[in-house]
């Protein structure tokens, strides 16, 4: 009888592109290896002719993309001795960093906006055994303060900053030329700290690099820690877009923005991180920063979950609506090869789920005729 291979995790499946050595304790939960979907509803109705994919990353074990980031982040602080790792979050980020911390056994500190969390993600990080601090102030302003905190006591700051997060995140660049056997054309993903598509870009350009040198700008971001593929997938390489939410949207106003708002609060950031180098990602690869406002950013996660059975939170629905929208005024031509990144679950958030479902559950009497009827008059 054969057997199979069992997956461990994104770090073992590309241990040799990854600044790990042989003897590394790799903390992990399996994360990576996420579905490429393509739609097929969606796309049908539209009209052009394009290839359009999802990169459903709220299938990872703690349901966004941090995962990726903090396996590798995670593992290096335990390698590098520490016992203690610290973020700010919108939510996703402390999610994965209790987890992760939880698995290697060392305790995580995760300072998040009081009032401004979705509750599955706060659930999260508590039932992890994180420590919460929630301070009265924005994401901008815990970003602030762990720098600060991370700069003085012996905590290791696991926020995008650390380069070793993107390098964990540029995985996924990987996962979707092995699937399609090529880069898209184009790849949108919903912009907040700009971490991630700094990642993706890094990926890219490490599968497009030849004779081991570096092919790009941006690529120096990552201080030196990545790995090149090499081989035939020269020049290859998409255009990214990034898309904001309307009233968390710096990239489009060309400054940062003090007092973001917006349903969409994984992306909820007005001071990115990763804005210079975003900046670079965006001139490289000839793509393009757009807003979306939170109402076109409601009807693409309904659209996904409806009709393409996909359920992301609100912030992943940003990448779809832009596309969406870009497809339709020409932007992105017909006949091109689109991936947008779905960064989260929609279980993440399921208060605002609810608040925009199309139909709210029936109420009848436990009886077959009550249930009947409401089937009767409920059919499509």
């Amino acid at each position: 009888m054969a057997f199979g291979h069992r997956y461990t995790g994104l770090i073992e499946r590309y241990r040799d592109r990854l600044p790990v050595h042989d003897d590394t304790r790799i903390i992990s939960l399996g994360e990576g290896n996420t579905p490429l979907i393509r739609l097929n509803n969606i796309p049908r109705q539209m009209g052009p002719d394009v290839e359009l994919y999802v990169k459903f990353e709220g299938l990872n074990p703690t349901g966004s993309f941090k995962d990726r980031g903090m396996t590798m982040a995670v593992t290096k602080a335990v390698e590098e001795g520490s016992k203690a790792i610290i973020c700010a979050s919108t939510g996703n980020t402390s999610a994965a960093a209790a987890a992760y911390a939880a698995r290697a056994g060392i305790t995580a500190f995760v300072v998040i906006p009081d009032g401004k969390i979705a509750m599955g993600k706060l659930a999260q990080a508590m039932m992890h055994g994180s420590v919460v601090i929630q301070i009265e102030g924005n994401f901008d302003d815990g970003m602030r303060l762990v720098k600060q905190v991370a700069a003085e006591a012996p905590v290791t700051l696991v926020n995008s900053v650390n380069p070793y997060r993107l390098q964990g995140q540029k995985t996924a660049a990987f996962e979707i030329v092995e699937e399609l056997g090529r880069a898209p054309d184009y790849h949108c993903l919903p912009v907040g700290n700009a971490g991630n598509i700094t990642a993706h870009w890094i990926g890219y350009c490490e599968l497009s690099a030849v004779s081991g040198e570096h092919v790009t700008e941006a690529c120096t971001f990552c201080k030196g820690h990545c790995r090149f593929a090499g081989g035939g997938n020269a020049g290859q390489r998409p255009k990214m877009v990034g898309y904001q939410a309307s009233g968390s949207a710096p990239f489009l106003r060309g400054a940062m923005v003090d007092q973001p708002d917006t349903v969409a609060t994984a992306i909820r950031i007005g001071h990115p991180q990763s804005w210079d180098v975003a900046w670079k990602v965006q001139n490289e690869s000839g793509g393009w920063f757009d807003e979306c406002t939170d109402e076109e950013i409601l009807v693409a996660q309904k659209l996904l979950a409806e009709q393409e059975g996909v359920f992301c939170e609100p912030a992943s629905a940003a990448s779809v609506a832009g596309a969406l929208r870009d497809i339709r005024n020409g932007r992105i031509p017909e006949g091109s090869s689109i991936v947008c990144t779905l960064t989260g679950h929609g279980l993440k958030d399921p208060d605002t789920a609810i608040a925009q479902a199309s139909r709210a559950p029936i109420k009848v009497a436990a009886e077959i005729t009550a249930v009947t009827r409401a089937i009767l008059d409920n059919m499509d």
